[in-house]
């Protein structure tokens, strides 16, 4: 099960960060950009639902997951898979944990290193945009405003990024990787600006459990 954020997967697929880029030059539109900064600034915390759906190059039967999503800018985050088999991501600014509850594993790394230039550090970062995404205004579609992004640099493991707007409310993003696998992310029950408790982006270690990493 591949996440947005760091390419990250599990058991299934565990591989830490492809949930990600190549320098593409493309046309900035300002108005695509703009938007997306506004969402940025109007948006220091975020709280959503989320279903994924991962399908492969070659086609297949898609991987589905169901889960929560956290962020509090800058460089906090909380990737919270329910569903179908429970994992816990969490980035507190300085490192990043990824918890397998059914292997009793935990892999971490520091932030930095894990998330880069990826979609999740695009949300949960800086506004300083340019210096790792090209961006271009795409054409609307099933009832959304679509921005691409291509990262500058290599170290994610991504081709491009898409995100879809409406209502000033991020909806949906789409994600495809290098090895042309394609990842569909939808968004519900979005939250702006809520108060999260304290320690929601804090990773507890559980006892027992073995840790791989920094």
């Amino acid at each position: 099960m591949k996440y947005w954020g760091a390419g990250v997967t599990n058991k299934k697929t565990w591989s830490i960060p492809c949930f990600l880029l190549v320098f593409l030059p493309s046309l900035v539109w300002a108005g695509a950009v703009d938007d997306l900064k506004q969402f940025l600034n109007a948006t220091k915390t975020l709280r959503a639902e989320f279903s994924q759906t991962m399908v492969g190059k070659s086609g297949g039967k898609p991987q589905q997951s169901f889960g929560v999503l956290s962020i509090s800018r800058p460089g906090k985050l909380r990737w919270e898979i329910r569903q179908p088999y429970p994992q816990l991501m969490i980035g507190d600014g300085e490192k990043f944990w990824i918890y397998d509850q059914e292997l009793a594993q935990v892999t971490v790394r520091k932030a930095s290193a894990a998330l880069g230039s990826t979609p999740a550090a695009l949300l949960s970062g800086s506004n300083d945009l340019e210096r790792n995404f090209s961006f271009r205004e795409l054409a609307d579609s099933g009832g959304l405003s679509w921005v691409e992004a291509i990262p500058r640099r290599e170290e994610g493991g991504f081709e491009k990024l898409r995100l879809g707007f409406a209502e000033g409310l991020l909806k949906a993003m789409q994600l495809r990787d290098n090895f042309g696998q394609t990842t569909y992310l939808n968004f519900s029950a979005i939250e702006r600006n809520p108060v999260f408790p304290p320690g929601h982006f804090v990773f507890v270690l559980p006892a027992g459990v073995d840790v791989l990493g920094e």
